[in-house]
């Protein structure tokens, strides 16, 4: 199929890209269909190529000059390569292309909990994370340091939003992930598959996290809490231990994505 150059605004093939927010996205398909599970948008050549290693499904790809041949390399003849000037782009998405290309893929159905963790040791739990830059943080800590899946609560911003998939630099397409619901049956499942809960929170009993990390348990599940608040009172009494991050000259905490890296790092075996 060849480059199609953008004359028009008004191209119904380009709704995709149309000033769509990420919650439209994930809600509705391209030219008024629906999508199964929804939409996600990938920006860079490089995040669009492990989505597609993946496995996800593109539906169509918006490209500058320079990146056109790029984009019609990774998708091949049969996925839509639309091209125009930047500021035609910048007028149709509601943001600078600053890297060459974005790419509206379909998103792939969330595995079930018992699957991602059959054959998993490390896992981090994400509660209630609003900021899709912290959720990006920390699944790029998971993929360079190590952690089999991530487990992110209903109240978590979405790993597939489109800043928490440019920060985690496209690492939340490969790190195995999927939503819990309440406490109750996330620490049954948990449990059930043989996973120490470790919550990540400021307390009284908290145990440092170098004491436990010398002795942890053969499957971990580290649960981080939301920016501000912390942990919620249901995940401090779903733990099995709290760990504390020691801090030094009157600091009591890391932002949450820097204390996942800590504590992950401290976890690797």
């Amino acid at each position: 199929m060849p480059v199609i150059p953008i004359d028009s605004l008004d191209d119904p093939r380009l709704a995709d890209f149309a000033h769509r927010t990420d919650v439209a996205l994930k809600k509705a398909g391209h030219n008024g269909d629906a999508a199964e599970h929804g939409l996600y948008i990938a920006e860079s050549g490089l995040v669009l190529q492990r989505a597609l290693e993946a496995g996800h499904r593109p539906r169509a790809v918006l490209a500058l000059g320079g990146a056109v041949d790029e984009a019609v390399a990774l998708v091949g003849p049969n996925v839509d390569v639309f091209s125009g000037p930047g500021a035609l782009l910048a007028e149709l998405t509601g943001y600078v292309l600053h890297r060459g290309l974005i790419a509206s893929l379909e998103r792939p159905p969330l595995p079930a909990v018992e699957d991602l963790l059959a054959d998993a040791r490390r896992i981090v739990i994400i509660e209630n994370v609003v900021d899709p830059t912290n959720v990006g943080a920390i699944f790029r800590s998971v993929a360079g340091i190590g952690a089999d899946a991530v487990l992110v609560t209903e109240r978590c911003s979405d790993p597939l939003y489109r800043r928490a998939i440019r920060v985690s630099m496209g690492t939340v397409l490969q790190v195995p992930w999927t939503r819990v619901g309440d406490w109750v049956s996330t620490r049954a499942v948990l449990a059930a598959s043989g996973f120490h809960v470790a919550a990540l929170a400021l307390a009284e009993s908290a145990v440092p996290l170098r004491s436990f990390a010398a002795a942890a348990p053969e499957r971990v599940a580290l649960v981080l809490g939301t920016e501000g608040e912390g942990l919620t009172p249901e995940a401090i009494a779903a733990a099995d231990t709290i760990v504390q991050i020691p801090m030094r000259h009157g600091i009591d905490s890391l932002n949450v994505a820097a204390a996942s890296a800590v504590a992950m790092y401290a976890l690797v075996e």
